[in-house]
């Protein structure tokens, strides 16, 4: 039949209870800030001469994409919270979309070169800075970059073909991939069937590699006769395996189809990647290294 081609959406926000709003606005506003502000610092002090490996410059990258991700989602969600008009126009929606995929994905790939950074540090000291030169760490951030770009330009592509004839209020805080497919009037099974694959694909294989990076990692530790030793590079990588597995859990459980999830415990796992990981990253790499506490 005939149908209404939709201009623009509204999002539910992250709470229906108006005596939340104001409580909300403030707490996440502070966690914005201290976001930015965290992760700024991260990438001033890793351009510091003693911090210049590709440990560091990972990380400056990642702070950078952690900024990005809270700056494509928080803003909105703090505007929601103080106004009764949350619309975003339909263009609006595709660009957050994409933006959020990017940035999610992006990080996902950067997380396992991390990962192999630690692995080539710890189980071939002597090479590590023939094999992780400036030119390999470079490449390695252009694949990550590549990878994500591929990804989030499929996704929001597959997703915007569909058909939306309303309802157009989205069931979330910002425009992602399980309320909008909720929304569409035609049949998603398929959609649903390329989620699970594409899930695999970007989280599940990713991590599988670091698994097995981790899994040389701790072989080459519990080698070395040194009990302090052995602390401090265990110190050093579990700050990398928190974050992976925030990361990879909230990613992998959001976008599984499953009837049991509500949209509450969605909004929870989407507000882990988006705001919570991205202002925990500083604290995480920043306090627990003793080389970013002196430059600091």
């Amino acid at each position: 039949g005939n149908h209404t081609l939709l201009t623009e959406f509204v999002l539910s926000g992250l709470s229906s209870h108006s005596e939340l709003q104001n409580l909300l606005f403030f707490t996440f506003c502070l966690v914005y800030t201290m976001t930015v502000i965290g992760n700024l610092l991260i990438c001033m002090i890793t351009v510091h001469p003693t911090l210049c490996t590709s440990m560091y410059f990972f990380l400056r990258v990642l702070s950078f994409l952690d900024v990005f991700t809270a700056s494509t989602v928080v803003p909105k969600m703090l505007v929601s919270f103080l106004s009764e008009d949350r619309s975003i126009s339909y263009t609006g929606c595709v660009t957050q979309l994409y933006c959020v995929i990017f940035s999610g994905a992006t990080e996902w790939h950067l997380l396992a070169a991390m990962a192999y950074d630690r692995y080539v540090a710890i189980c071939n000291p002597l090479r590590y800075t023939l094999i992780m030169n400036p030119r390999v760490c470079l490449s390695l951030v252009l694949l990550s970059c590549c990878s994500g770009n591929v990804v989030s330009v499929v996704q929001t592509a597959w997703v915007f073909t569909l058909s939306f004839c309303g309802p157009r209020k989205i069931n979330h805080f910002f425009c992602d991939i399980p309320p909008l497919i909720l929304l569409s009037c035609t049949d998603t099974s398929l959609y649903e069937k390329q989620i699970i694959t594409a899930t695999v694909l970007v989280i599940c294989m990713p991590f599988c590699l670091i698994l097995v990076s981790y899994a040389c990692i701790i072989s080459s530790i519990l080698k070395i006769s040194s009990a302090e030793s052995r602390h401090k590079t265990f110190s050093t990588c579990s700050s990398h395996l928190i974050v992976v597995t925030l990361f990879c859990a909230s990613g992998t459980l959001n976008y599984l189809p499953s009837s049991s999830k509500s949209h509450d415990t969605k909004k929870v796992l989407a507000l882990i990647y988006t705001t919570i990981i991205p202002m925990l990253n500083p604290l995480i790499y920043s306090l627990r290294n003793k080389e970013v506490r002196e430059v600091l």
